[in-house]
Parts: C-alpha cells; sequence; structure tokens
C-alpha cells in the first residue's frame, strides 16, 4: 500500500508539472494568435475592395463559386500527442459527422499525428498530413499547408476547400469549426467567430494599385489563406494547451484524492495491526497471570 501511495504522488507532481507547461504554451498560442489581428484585417480590407470592383469575378478563380463539387479538400488540425481529454476526438467526430453524408468525395489534409492516425484508421483519403510542428509555429512553417490546399484548388482536382480546427473561446470552453477556405466568400455576414467578413469592412478608403488590381488580387488571396490557415493552427493549439491543462488539472485533483483515499486505509490498517499486537500481548499477559 506504501508503494501505491509513492505511485499515486508521483504521478500527480507528472501531471502538476504538464498542467503548469500547458498554462504557458496556451497563453504563448493565444498572444501569437492576436499579434496576427492588424495584418489579417488589413488584407481582408484590400481583399474586399478589389473583389468589390466590377468584373470581380473575372479578376481571380478563387473568387468564383463553381457551379457543381464534385470533390471536395477538407484541412483538419488535431495534435501531435494525447493527454489532452477529448481534444482530438470531438474535432474528428464533429468533421466526419460534417461529410459523412456528403454527395462528393472528401480528401483530406492533416495537420497533427493524432488526426491524422485517426482518420487512418478510418480509411479516409489522406494526400498529406504535417506533424511535429515547432512549439511556436511561424507562417513559413504552415505555409506549405495553405500552398497546398491553393494548387489543389486552382489544378481543378477539387471544387472547394474546408478548413477544420477547433476554436480556441477560454480557458474552458473550445468548439470545433468548419469554415469555408476556397473559393474565398466576400459577401459573407460576419460571423463572430474571429474571421473576417465584409459586413466587418466599412471603410470608404481610396486604394491606389501597382502594378494592377489583378497581380495584386493575386497575392492578397493567396497570402490571406495561408493566413486563415495559420490562425487556425495557433487556435487549434491554444485549444489543445487549455485543453490539456484542464485535463491535467482534472487529473492531478484525483491523483490527490486517491493518495488521501489510499492514506486513510493506510492508516486503519496500520492501527489494526497495532491493536491486533496489544490484543495478543495482553492476551498472553493474562494467561501468565493465570498460571
Amino acid at each position: 500500500m506504501r508503494l501505491r501511495i509513492r505511485s499515486v504522488k508521483n504521478i500527480s507532481q507528472v501531471t502538476r508539472a504538464l498542467e503548469t507547461v500547458s498554462a504557458s504554451k496556451v497563453k504563448k498560442a493565444v498572444q501569437g494568435n492576436t499579434a496576427t489581428r492588424p495584418y489579417a484585417e488589413k488584407a481582408w480590407k484590400v481583399l474586399v475592395h478589389l473583389a468589390r470592383q466590377p468584373g470581380h469575378a473575372s479578376l481571380h478563380p478563387m473568387l468564383v463559386d463553381r457551379p457543381e463539387i464534385r470533390n471536395a479538400l477538407v484541412i483538419m488540425i488535431s495534435g501531435d500527442r494525447g493527454l489532452a481529454g477529448a481534444y482530438n476526438m470531438n474535432v474528428l467526430r464533429f468533421t466526419l459527422e460534417h461529410f459523412r453524408n456528403a454527395s462528393y468525395q472528401v480528401k483530406f489534409v492533416t495537420v497533427g499525428r493524432k488526426g491524422r492516425d485517426l482518420l487512418a484508421r478510418r480509411g479516409q483519403n489522406i494526400i498529406a498530413e504535417f506533424s511535429n510542428l515547432p512549439v511556436q509555429p511561424t507562417f513559413a512553417d504552415v505555409s506549405a499547408i495553405g500552398r497546398i490546399a491553393i494548387d489543389e484548388y486552382l489544378g481543378g482536382n477539387v471544387d472547394a476547400v474546408y478548413l477544420c480546427y477547433t476554436e480556441y473561446m477560454n480557458m474552458i470552453v473550445q468548439t470545433p469549426r468548419l469554415q469555408k477556405l476556397l473559393p474565398v466568400e466576400v459577401e459573407a455576414k460576419e460571423s463572430g467567430t474571429g474571421h473576417f467578413s465584409a459586413g466587418s469592412t466599412t471603410s470608404k478608403a481610396v486604394f491606389t494599385y501597382e502594378p494592377d488590381a489583378t497581380a495584386i488580387l493575386d497575392q492578397i488571396i493567396q497570402r490571406f489563406t495561408a493566413l486563415q490557415v495559420y490562425k487556425a493552427v495557433l487556435s487549434s493549439l491554444a485549444s489543445e494547451h487549455a485543453a490539456r491543462m484542464v485535463s491535467m488539472r482534472n487529473a492531478t485533483d484525483n491523483a490527490n484524492e486517491l493518495a488521501s483515499i489510499l492514506l486513510l486505509e493506510y492508516n486503519k490498517a496500520r492501527q489494526q495491526a497495532i491493536t491486533n499486537d496489544i490484543l495478543d500481548i495482553v492476551g498472553g499477559a493474562e494467561a501468565l497471570a493465570a498460571e
């Protein structure tokens, strides 16, 4: 029983350390997500202005809805490690449930080892996977993900690109989200989820574009698409660390409670053994006195 108590206390020390590390990481991930917002707002402002010009449908193919969706690409973001409660399973269930009855073929690009393994076990078509991202990923670390989505869409291999990730709301609430990445929908209403829309751009500023609107639009759309992926990765990282922090806190509390129960049982057993020894001594003394 002493070995069990020692083992449970050692586990509680490990879970407490993981909780502390996750608390530090979630703060950095949230700060990184917030730091990208000014650039994203400006890029969206320019994109909306260009897309609202006459004949915008002919400016860039990534702005045009295709009449029929025959193939879709889904970028699903999960974690590389476990010990995060239901974080990985929640985004997997959400993704599969949404595309379960789809009338078109679905291909996946996975970000995170856990999501890759879970989709592979279910026989899904995975065309690319990204795992073992840095603890604090930069835009360059995830830009290749957006590049694959753009190439697949412009090459005609897919007719729509979706982004499935976990949105960080606060330390307790993290919600799986589905976002249509391509074609870019500049007329969508403000969703209130931290992403940008035409409804959030009310500026009447006049822009002068060099060399021309088409060349600028081509750069802006591709950069903004990659930026949306980057923001989703940061939000998912914050969600993962928050979920792991809460999970490890619960594990620490459970370990401490179990250690207390075991210690109580140990003390009871020790007290019972002492009582039995005293009874044996008293019985022996009485037997000698009777002789």
